[in-house]
């Protein structure tokens, strides 16, 4: 399960901790400035207040102008994928065909509970080493990040991660893309900042908001589909907006380019990874009834006929973070056989959240919504095993709480 043999993996792209109080604010001195924007205004790097608080209010303010006068404001998608710098050496891609996965999500907060599991999976990694990772989105919390070259990159991934060096495929989630209130998912372009940080990081793999990867490059045993619904399930829909409205211009080559992509892929197992679930037993609750609002566009039904339409029935599984637990579900006829799963518990936990509590009622392999952890994922062409692996934040190993073979 060694991942030595460098390659390049086949793509789908063409080609400060402080207070939460409010501090007095001072001008900004010409280092606290960050690029200017394409449309003039410049990102705040360092001092901003709302910045430092994830909001990058004059980002969001002079991005909301250009979107209001209709400039072109677009996602990065695989027709303009980002480059990687020159200085920059992405880690390989393995060649092997036996495969062992970490699978996190809901990680990005740069704090203890963050630290503890990725010393887990170290201390995993370490018996046995993986050859690559996914990230399930709320790579930022708790607003994302404000420019690629935000020191939460730093904070939140490369520090807490170190050790763990093989690519980690991200996925954006809904803090990811936050604009007034964290975690609205109102603010699409900040995900673009994600993107962009694929071009600086050794480990951070997204070159667009939504891409393939095969693995290996040659005769694959998997291909992993990275996808963007953000824009069908945020809390702050994208109603003035009509490039990422769910019939809109993104959304529409996204499922173009999804359904083209499975009909030519030829790999064993076909696995789509996304932020928002489709079925999920926690309390964000099942894609067309999401924290139990029967609302449209709310309760996510655009991302429910997404996943219906172009998902479900063509991958065996479906893996997703969002709910803060571990949950192994079982296929329904609603699935088509494609199997559920969700590990968002890297740093949170419903537990810790004692206002909502779990309500879903799908069968399940597996539940657990007061603990955190992960999960490894072993593929061979011939079957998929599954752990799940639990963490106390206090210190000592993870706890191997479900072991099964899956297909």
């Amino acid at each position: 399960m060694s991942s030595d043999s460098p390659t390049r993996p086949i793509c789908s792209s063409p080609s400060v901790t402080r207070s939460d109080s409010i501090a007095p604010r001072r001008p900004l001195r010409a280092s606290e400035r960050g690029p200017r924007s394409p449309c003039g205004a410049r990102s705040v790097v360092s001092r901003d207040v709302n910045a430092e608080h994830g909001f990058g209010r004059r980002g969001f303010l002079a991005g909301a102008g250009a979107v209001a006068a209709g400039l072109p404001f677009v996602g990065r998608t695989p027709a303009n994928a980002v480059p990687v710098a020159a200085d920059i050496a992405k880690l390989p891609f393995p060649t092997e065909r036996s495969l062992r996965i970490l699978i996190t999500g809901d990680a990005g907060t740069g704090n203890r509970n963050q630290w503890a599991v990725a010393e887990a999976m170290r201390e995993q990694h370490r018996r046995a080493p993986f050859a690559l990772a996914l990230g399930l989105g709320d790579n930022i919390y708790e607003r994302g990040p404000n420019g690629a070259d935000d020191p939460q990159f730093r904070e939140k991934f490369e520090n807490p991660n170190a050790g763990l060096d093989f690519p980690w495929l991200m996925a954006l989630g809904n803090h990811d893309n936050s604009s007034v209130v964290p975690g609205d998912g109102g603010w699409l372009l900040r995900g673009n900042d994600e993107v962009e940080y694929h071009a600086r990081s050794a480990r951070w793999w997204m070159p667009s908001r939504y891409y393939s990867v095969a693995i290996p490059a040659r005769q694959p045993v998997v291909e992993f589909f990275v996808l963007d619904v953000n824009p069908l399930a945020a809390y702050l829909p994208p109603i003035f907006s009509p490039y990422w409205s769910p019939d809109g211009q993104f959304m529409n080559e996204q499922r173009a380019w999804l359904d083209a992509a499975l009909d030519a892929s030829a790999a064993t197992w076909k696995i789509a990874c996304t932020h928002h679930p489709y079925l999920n037993n926690g309390p964000h609750g099942n894609a067309g009834r999401y924290e139990g609002i029967d609302i449209a566009p709310l309760n996510g039904v655009h991302a429910q006929r997404f996943f219906e339409d172009h998902v479900l029935g063509r991958t065996h599984l479906l893996l997703s973070g969002h709910d803060h637990s571990l949950q192994v579900l079982e296929p329904t006829p609603a699935t088509r056989g494609t199997r559920q799963i969700v590990s968002g518990a890297a740093a949170k936990t419903v537990a810790a959240e004692p206002k909502i509590n779990p309500t879903g009622t799908n069968p399940a392999l597996f539940e657990n919504y007061h603990q955190l952890g992960f999960m490894v994922m072993d593929l061979t062409p011939d079957r998929i095993d599954l752990a799940v692996h639990t963490v106390d934040p206090t210190g000592g190993p993870a706890v191997e709480a479900f072991a099964r073979r899956l297909a």
